[in-house]
């Protein structure tokens, strides 16, 4: 597999050990301030949205269930069979169906194309927690999910997020309560230059149809009660032609 041992044990450590009620993680932001948000964005590119769509990282598969809901067929798909553990729990009448996959695994990524056909597929926050030699791959796999009519929604931290999590990480009273165990398990966020993602989209093939600068909410909130939230980039994607 094309991810190290290490990485994949970090994810399946840190899933293990996550709290299963909403929002008990970091990034599980409801998906009025996440998934609703970047949907609205993302439909007006769709061109054929009866295709599947993928949630690709789906983690425990908060945003995978409101995608359910407004989808036929949404598959929430991750690296970590803890994390899909929580997304089965957390969806007991199985309005999407979940699937362990490596996306930066060549032959994971085009198995679950030959089984879907061309997908839509949704991304959010992946490539930056990923290793960096898995990147370019990662996006591969996504354009080979998509296929020729399918379309992605890509969203990002930007360089611009380094900052604010630096300053959460070395608050002198410990970083916040959901980020912290995030660092335990050795899976803080790498950065990912502004510029990189672009060419990562065009090494895979890809056209930018729109983007621009959304914040990414998560659950944690400053002392004066505002969310934080961290800033992002978003893309929407397809195949080149």
């Amino acid at each position: 597999m094309s991810v190290a041992s290490r990485y994949r044990a970090a994810w399946e450590g840190f899933w293990r050990e996550a709290p299963q009620e909403p929002g008990g993680v970091f990034w599980d932001a409801d998906p009025k301030v996440t998934a609703a948000l970047h949907l609205a964005l993302f439909e007006p590119h769709l061109t054929d949205a009866e295709l599947p769509l993928v949630d690709l990282g789906c983690g425990n598969g908060t945003q995978t269930r409101y995608f359910a809901d407004r989808f036929a067929h949404v598959v929430g798909a991750d690296l970590s069979a803890a994390a899909l553990d929580h997304a089965r729990r957390a969806d007991p009448a199985r309005g999407a169906a979940y699937r362990q996959l490596d996306a930066a695994d060549k032959g994971d990524a085009e198995a679950l194309h030959a089984e879907l056909g061309d997908a839509n597929v949704y991304m959010r926050g992946v490539l930056h927690q990923c290793e960096p030699a898995d990147r370019q791959p990662l996006v591969d796999g996504i354009a080979a999910l998509v296929g020729r009519r399918g379309r992605a929604f890509l969203v990002e931290l930007s360089e611009a997020a380094r900052p604010v999590l630096g300053a959460l990480a070395q608050n002198p009273a410990g970083p916040p309560p959901k980020l912290a165990p995030v660092f335990r398990h050795g899976i803080a966020p790498g950065e990912v230059a502004d510029e990189a993602v672009s060419g990562y989209l065009r090494t895979a093939g890809l056209t930018v149809l729109a983007s621009g600068e959304l914040p990414l909410a998560t659950t944690e909130f400053a002392p004066d009660g505002t969310r934080i939230e961290l800033p992002s980039t978003w893309f929407v994607i397809a195949r080149d032609g």
